[in-house]
């Protein structure tokens, strides 16, 4: 029987279009697949954990002044010494990543700061508390920055925006948790005992990660030879609008630590006198940014990050307004304010690295939040000597100049020329 001959190549029809972009398509993962849900689900426990872990202490503040006869700013060191070495890990984590990959990175991040926050509950001395608290804010370090390179690396980019948003959803539910949680229970029992708690649930939240999170199918990894870490780092500081984000992170983060670092002081002392319990309660607000994180995202796909990030930061002005009157209702309209535009800011800024950045997605993504809790650290301990000098006034002042600043870098931010193919 006679076959037919095989078609010469120059015989053989292009691939239809199509076909090429589902081919590019099977890259990453899409949303409403069940990979971008085991996904999302996983960095949403991930952020949980970390900043339930990292911010359970802020209701402690007024507490452990009270029993080591200690000031507020000098208080206020039991998050900053954390958030400054998370802030310095960062500039090593995040390298590390590029070179081992991503999720054995944030798995054992995740699982170091448990411990550490377990020793933190136990140690009898301040000294010693601030030993482990630093040496939890390292550990984070291994997952704060990796967790948004590994969305820009795995999430179809017109969907990242979503999947980000998702993840810094986490965040709030875990820094709303991690208050709620310790500022309800140090009214019944020691804040040691109200840490363990913490710590217990940081390991739940970091068992569900490691499970669900699939594994890297995009990573590529790098040398970490030190003269290409070095041109790596070097190469961000050469895009026109990446500088600008760092600040932005920077300026955003220290202005919303020093707000729910110091609200406690004021909301114990009159005229309001509210309980412990009842002051650990308002960390509810958090839940305007939950619901702000992940819609901002999404608008933020759709208009552009030029268009929302500068609104976002007029909506924490009003909020810091808003709590310079005396009215409690008006504290708490300010608060939820204040954290809606937050986590929307912080939304836009670090979806938009990671569409920015064109090479070494890790180093500026370690860039972005190195100067998110550098400012956490920095104006979080600054901030205690506004408190010192104006009282809320003092606060008041710091925080509005700190976003006034935000404001001016997200209108140049607004003013730059897009990358090409880049929706900005």
């Amino acid at each position: 029987m006679k076959t037919a001959a095989a078609p010469l190549a120059h015989e053989i029809p292009p691939a239809p279009l199509g076909d090429a972009v589902a081919e590019l398509n099977d890259l990453y993962i899409e949303k409403g697949t069940p990979l971008f849900m085991r996904t999302v689900l996983a960095l949403f426990a991930g952020g949980f954990a970390t900043f339930a872990v990292l911010y359970c202490v802020q209701p402690m503040m007024p507490l452990l002044s009270a029993e080591y006869g200690i000031n507020a700013a000098r208080s206020s060191l039991i998050l900053s010494v954390a958030t400054g070495m998370l802030a310095i890990g960062l500039l090593v984590t995040g390298p590390i990543s590029d070179r081992i990959g991503r999720k054995p990175m944030m798995v054992a991040a995740l699982f170091a700061s448990t411990l550490c926050t377990l020793a933190s509950a136990l140690m009898p001395t301040w000294e010693g508390v601030l030993l482990m608290r630093a040496l939890t804010g390292l550990s984070l370090s291994g997952l704060a920055a990796v967790a948004m390179t590994y969305l820009s690396e795995e999430i179809h980019p017109q969907h990242l925006g979503l999947a980000m948003g998702l993840y810094i959803g986490g965040n709030a539910i875990g820094g709303m948790s991690g208050r709620l949680v310790a500022g309800v229970l140090i009214d019944f029992v020691s804040w040691h005992t109200a840490m363990l708690v913490i710590a217990v649930l940081a390991l739940a939240a970091s068992v569900i990660f490691w499970k669900l999170l699939p594994d890297s199918r995009n990573f590529r990894a790098r040398s970490l030879q030190p003269r290409s870490l070095l041109e790596g780092f070097t190469l961000q500081f050469k895009d026109a609008g990446l500088p600008w984000l760092f600040l932005e992170g920077f300026l955003v983060m220290g202005a919303f630590v020093t707000l729910f670092n110091y609200i406690g002081y004021r909301l114990l002392a009159e005229p309001y006198h509210l309980s412990q319990a009842f002051v650990g309660l308002l960390s509810v607000v958090y839940l305007s940014g939950i619901y702000s994180s992940a819609q901002v995202g999404a608008l933020a796909d759709t208009y552009g990050r030029r268009k929302m990030l500068w609104g976002t930061i007029v909506l924490m002005l009003g909020g810091i307004g808003l709590t310079m009157f005396a009215p409690l209702s008006l504290v708490l309209i300010g608060m939820v304010v204040f954290t809606f535009g937050f986590f929307g800011a912080h939304s836009v800024a670090s979806s938009w690295i990671g569409r920015r950045a064109t090479h070494a997605k890790g180093q500026a993504s370690s860039l972005y939040v190195f100067s998110y809790y550098a400012g956490s650290s920095i104006a979080g301990t600054a901030g205690g000597v506004f408190w010192h000098w104006g009282g809320w006034n003092g606060i008041g002042l710091f925080i509005a100049t700190l976003l006034m600043l935000a404001l001016l870098v997200a209108l140049k931010l607004a003013r730059l020329a897009p990358l090409p193919g880049a929706a900005t």
